[in-house]
């Protein structure tokens, strides 16, 4: 059956549909999911905005409710979710389960801070005047989200939406329909009055810039590319809107001297190899001291040999898919650009056969390592989103951290040392939205704020309380007694 977008309470037919295949089996076919129009889209702004007043002044425990159900029912069915999701994105069915439950427990979460919210009351400088500072929902929220965790980032951009108020179009990345399908048909059954919430599935050069820039839409919230971030930006200053940007990394893992070798070579594959490599707190620049370079490497190079690449449903499997065809050749081309550079390739570097049906193979490629990589290539400089990864050799701390914040972005960077003094250092002067330390660059939790600095974010943090930077507007009140 054709899966519908959800508008104004209702399934609605797509202007055209298009088929979600599994990256592991490309012959395998998920479904035929509808692609919205811009008409169609107008609909679903016009019936968010009809819903707003109601939704936005309601009773919070209503809010509180639903957001409860929509957690409960995700967890209930995260087997079965996390079935779709790694079928359909291609990470390993551990991961997948990983991401569901997590999606869960955000909107879980943020059925408490329904009840949390808080202002102030304040005495005013004028005698006999009281001030009261209140939040109150943006409005219309315009969701776009990107294809590498299509449970979990929709879930901590649209419950924080919901929570404080406000209603939403989300429109899902068009090479996962599937799990954004899911998740509304959840959310669609959770009893929220009609038009609050809207799915809008379709391309982004179809209804991407007319969600934007429709003056319906009060806020923008995107999760993607940093070329696609800019121009929303841009759109939405142009028109007076609200917005929220996650972009792309080129996160650094440095690796002193002094670190434990086991847990520098597990944290190290875990940040660049696992997930394919496509998330964009994934650590590709291994920045590693010359007195552990060799043996780093070498351990490096046994662990990657253990990684089972296959089919994402697979028991047993470690490496699932590339998400795409596409990405398959953007990973190929830059592990030739790489080779191309100088650097030293020494593990991976080929596509993997892994046949998963009796037709055309899956989007397969080994987890690469080079060596004998310098900054100022483009392997270092530009963002893969593969497991590709490059180790730069340093002589000292010092010259790690200079190359960690050589640049343009700052989402996640680690360290691995035994050093306290190196740690604390690290800490305060890495030129990131988030640090780990000794523990991997990929791998936050949803209570507590995500984001970055640089090209990799713009505008308030996502997740846990900070969610309502954004969510929401400030209001001060001047009261005469």
């Amino acid at each position: 059956m054709p899966f519908e977008n959800l508008i104004a309470g209702g399934w609605v037919a797509g202007a055209q549909y298009g088929l979600n295949r599994n990256p592991s089996n490309p012959d395998d076919i998920i479904g035929e999911f509808a692609q919205a129009d811009s008409a169609q889209l107008d609909i679903a702004v016009a019936a968010a905005l009809k819903a707003f007043p109601q939704w936005s002044t309601g009773p919070i425990q209503t809010r509180s409710d639903a957001l409860d159900r929509i957690g409960s029912e995700i967890l209930s069915r995260k087997e079965e979710l996390a079935t779709l999701l790694a079928r359909e994105e291609g990470k390993t069915r551990k991961e997948a389960l990983g991401e569901v439950t997590r999606a869960g427990h955000i909107f879980r979460f943020f059925a408490g801070e329904c009840l949390r919210l808080s202002g102030e009351v304040l005495p005013s400088v004028r005698p006999g005047v009281g001030v009261e500072i209140t939040r109150e929902p943006v409005g219309v929220v315009g969701i776009v989200t990107p294809w590498n965790f299509p449970i979990a980032i929709p879930a901590w951009k649209i419950a924080p939406a919901l929570a404080f108020g406000n209603c939403v179009v989300f429109k899902p990345a068009d090479l996962v329909p599937a799990s954004a399908w899911a998740l509304a048909e959840i959310i669609h059954r959770s009893g929220i009055r009609a038009g609050v919430f809207n799915l809008v599935m379709g391309r982004g050069s179809v209804i991407g810039d007319p969600l934007v820039t429709h003056p319906g839409i009060a806020a923008v919230s995107f999760t993607g590319s940093v070329d696609v971030g800019r121009r929303i930006a841009l759109q939405c200053a142009e028109h007076g809107k609200k917005v929220q940007l996650e972009m792309g990394g080129k996160n650094p893992q440095v690796i002193l001297d002094d670190a434990d070798l086991n847990v520098a070579v597990e944290l190290s594959a875990q940040s660049a190899f696992f997930s394919t490599g496509q998330r964009c707190t994934a650590s590709s620049r291994l920045i590693v001291t010359e007195n552990i370079h060799d043996r780093f490497v070498q351990a490096l190079t046994e662990r990657m040999a253990l990684l089972r690449i296959g089919d994402a449903l697979a028991e047993g499997t470690d490496i699932g898919p590339a998400a795409s065809e596409s990405q398959l050749h953007q990973n190929l081309q830059y592990i030739e650009i790489a080779r191309a550079e100088g650097a030293e390739l020494v593990a991976g570097g080929d596509r993997v056969a892994c046949h998963t049906g009796s037709g055309k193979p899956g989007y397969f490629v080994a987890p690469t390592l080079f060596t004998h990589t310098g900054p100022d290539m483009r392997i270092n400089r530009e963002e893969v989103f593969g497991p590709v990864a490059s180790v730069i050799r340093v002589t000292d701390y010092e010259e790690a951290l200079a190359i960690a914040n050589d640049t343009e972005f700052g989402l996640s960077a680690g360290i691995a040392t035994t050093s306290l003094k190196y740690a604390t250092h690290f800490k305060r002067h890495a030129q990131a939205g988030m640090v780990m330390v000794n523990l991997p660059t990929a791998g936050v939790d949803y209570h507590v704020p995500f984001g970055g600095r640089k090209n990799s974010s713009y505008g308030p943090r996502e997740q846990g309380r900070y969610a309502q930077e954004f969510f929401t507007t400030v209001k001060t009140a001047y009261v005469a007694s």
